[in-house]
């Protein structure tokens, strides 16, 4: 049996860390039976002081950008579809805040269903083009992935551990991480954005031929 940790840096309000998950579920489901990933989610926030009421998107993304979002939207729904996944960018009107969904993902990581509700949780901003800092919609993902809803709400309510959040995230950026999604696979090797399927499998193949060396 090959084990392979991956650490992912990631924001459910960021749609390439949709795109990035997706294909990289879809690698490891192309490999063999032999080997076991385990994917391990680190906080990353896009908007750290993003308002607790929302904003447009279409606002927000021209006051970053200083560009109309449209080209950027048509070129991630493209890459997306070449890898099966169907997203229209137009669907999500408001940025939310990002903070008590990173505490419930952050949670999740004790039962075993911490990949499960990040992938959730963006398909829940994306797909569904739901509010993921309210209450009730991450109580629904938490009831879906083991927490009752009780659990939940006392979770993402809570504000030290959404100011826990905010510390880490600011941490990875200090380590150099200035972009999402970030994969760190084995602690060793390194691989930015939503690289395509082809990457993600090389990737996967040299760890394992590094893991199966007879000094590794």
């Amino acid at each position: 049996m090959t084990n392979i940790r991956i650490d992912m840096f990631s924001d459910p309000v960021c749609p390439w860390c949709l795109v990035g998950m997706h294909r990289l579920n879809a690698a490891i489901g192309r490999l063999p039976e032999s080997v076991e990933v385990e994917v391990n989610h680190h906080p990353y926030l896009l908007d750290a002081n993003a308002p607790k009421e929302g904003e447009d998107v279409v606002a927000m993304l021209k006051r970053k950008y200083g560009n109309d979002p449209g080209p950027m939207w048509d070129r991630l729904e493209a890459e997306a579809k070449k890898s099966g996944l169907d997203v229209d960018m137009r669907k999500q009107k408001w940025r939310h805040p990002s903070q008590a969904a990173q505490v419930l993902i952050a949670a999740s990581r004790a039962k075993g269903k911490q990949h499960d509700v990040a992938m959730a949780m963006s398909r829940a901003c994306y797909i569904d083009a739901l509010n993921i800092s309210d209450p009730e919609v991450l109580a629904d993902i938490g009831e879906a992935n083991g927490f009752t809803r009780e659990e939940v709400v006392e979770l993402v309510t809570n504000e030290d551990l959404q100011k826990q959040i905010e510390e880490a995230a600011a941490g990875a950026g200090q380590q150099g991480i200035q972009g999402v999604p970030f994969f760190v696979f084995q602690s060793k090797y390194a691989l930015s954005g939503a690289q395509p399927d082809e990457v993600f499998d090389q990737v996967f193949q040299d760890v394992i031929e590094e893991a199966n060396q007879p000094n590794a």
